[in-house]
């Protein structure tokens, strides 16, 4: 009796046994129809998009069938692969010049501004001004003078740049100072008589005036002046 409840026992365990590992199979078998329900109704889906894409892709390379062949499609695909490497440095190097662009951009921004500051003070003190007035004069220039004239001045520049230099010289600045204050400020007597001219004459810096004039008379003329003995 005993024994047939320990047989009992072992069939039970077994059925139940059974009962689990036919629900599992029954249970994968309905995971197994779900997925392939899911993956029939995205081919189903999937399908009308794959069909258009096709038919515009053969209408595209219908296009360019005359620059391009199959052969030629491939090649560039065997090359792409080919240089998969590189392509991976060319990526990398633009992450890297992205970067620095990101990390230049405030630096930027600040010389922009500073560029900005610096070019409303220059309009604020009149550079921008003066630089409209030379183009006016250089405007004039070229309108009133040839390209002979212009050849001309260039090939007397160093004497024009000489005189100039010389026309600046502290005594010859000083000269023409003192000439534009006197005559400015001195007065000229109505009536002059000889004799005040005379005494004019007398005086140093009288004869040193007529002896700088007529030097400079002699040097119009374009002979060298005499050497003072």
């Amino acid at each position: 009796m005993g024994t047939t409840t320990e047989d009992l026992t072992e069939l039970n365990a077994k059925i139940d046994h059974l009962a689990t590992q036919v629900q599992f199979v029954v249970d994968e078998a309905l995971v197994m129809r779900g997925r392939r329900q899911e993956r029939d109704e995205l081919i189903a889906d999937l399908t009308p998009i794959a069909n258009q894409a096709y038919q515009y892709a053969v209408k595209q390379l219908e296009q360019v069938d005359e620059y391009a062949s199959l052969d030629d499609l491939t090649h560039l695909i065997k090359k792409l692969v080919r240089n998969l490497k590189n392509l991976e440095e060319l990526v990398d190097s633009l992450e890297t010049f992205k970067q620095l662009i990101d990390e230049l951009t405030p630096i930027t921004q600040a010389s922009v501004i500073s560029l900005m500051d610096a070019l409303q003070d220059f309009e604020r003190r009149g550079y921008f001004g003066f630089i409209r007035g030379g183009s006016k004069v250089i405007e004039n220039i070229v309108t009133n003078f040839s390209e002979e004239d212009v050849s001309a001045l260039g090939d007397n520049i160093v004497l024009i740049l000489q005189a100039v230099r010389e026309m600046t010289q502290p005594e010859i600045m000083t000269m023409v100072r003192n000439t534009a204050s006197t005559v400015r400020e001195e007065e000229i007597p109505d009536r002059i008589t000889w004799r005040e001219l005379i005494r004019q004459m007398r005086d140093p810096a009288t004869k040193k005036g007529l002896a700088r004039l007529m030097l400079t008379l002699r040097s119009v003329s374009g002979t060298a002046p005499m050497s003072e003995e």
